[in-house]
């Protein structure tokens, strides 16, 4: 088992010193999410092979290894031109992680959930220009179901993984997305079985439940997909049960402490992750 920081908190680190740094959290590997000098949000990968060079060099160096990269891009959006564009940032992208030797890419299903039959569409043409490409350079690629994509249900989501049909493509569970995606972590864990190869781990509050709202949104009726990416215990996600969830599907994949609220107190809480992450896996073996 692999456990992994998504190092977005600490994203203003330079390329080259993120190992280190890393390093220096306690982890050995890194989900490498989404940053302005190397793959941004939405837009073509900024960094050239000479650099990709160095990465690699530098994470030698610190004794670190890219469990995943995870880009995201708008490969299922109904707009054509923008898919297209999409298709030319994963090539290279998938370009990059072969380069660093990255057998894992994570992504998000994408699209309109307000048009997801034509998302869905738009993502099979995209799929049909990638899998060939994942094939050949021997990465497996995870996809999630994310608040506002063209799929949010987690069942669904492994319902449609099992639909693509391919070795190459798995299941990742969003912890701190639990109660946009159905609010069934040992459910959803045990239909995915032997897809599911990554978790996501931060805590959330559970924004339906019936003793009131957890947050307020405005105007009232807005369809935003609200929701945290806490320290574990700081919201509502019940860790011991999807642990032992994890425990019983014999989970053996990559467990990634991705906490997104504490930029002040990036340090204290990478660390905080790292030591919980350990603590509710020796209680539930």
């Amino acid at each position: 088992m692999k456990i992994a920081l998504d190092p977005y908190m600490i994203r203003h680190v330079p390329l080259l010193e993120l190992p280190g740094a890393v390093a220096e959290l306690g982890y050995e590997w890194i989900e490498l999410s989404p940053r302005e000098d190397f793959i941004p949000f939405f837009r073509h990968p900024r960094v050239d092979d000479a650099t990709v060079r160095k990465f690699r060099k530098a994470l030698d160096a610190a004794g670190v290894g890219i469990s995943s990269l995870l880009p995201l891009f708008r490969w299922s959006g109904p707009d054509e031109d923008a898919r297209q564009a999409a298709v030319r940032y994963w090539k290279r992208s998938i370009q990059i992680a072969s380069e660093l030797g990255v057998a894992s890419m994570i992504s998000e299903f994408n699209g309109r959930p307000e048009e997801a039959d034509r998302s869905e569409a738009q993502f099979w043409k995209s799929m049909d220009e990638l899998l060939p490409l994942f094939e050949q350079e021997g990465i497996r690629l995870a996809l999630e179901p994310h608040p506002d994509d063209f799929i949010e249900d987690g069942h669904q989501a492994v319902d449609f993984i099992r639909g693509i049909n391919h070795p190459s493509v798995n299941f990742l569970y969003c912890a701190p997305h639990t109660f946009h995606i159905g609010d069934d972590a040992p459910g959803i864990i045990r239909h995915a079985g032997e897809l599911l190869t990554h978790v996501h781990l931060a805590d959330a509050f559970d924004h339906t439940a019936s003793s009131g709202n957890r947050y307020i949104l405005n105007p009232p009726g807005t369809t935003a997909r609200i929701h945290q990416h806490l320290d574990m215990g700081q919201g509502e996600v019940d860790f011991g049960e999807l642990f032992r969830a994890l425990r019983d599907n014999h989970f053996d994949g990559t467990l990634t402490a991705c906490v997104f609220a504490w930029e002040e107190r990036a340090k204290e809480s990478s660390l905080f992750m790292r030591a919980k992450i350990d603590e509710y896996l020796a209680a539930s073996s």
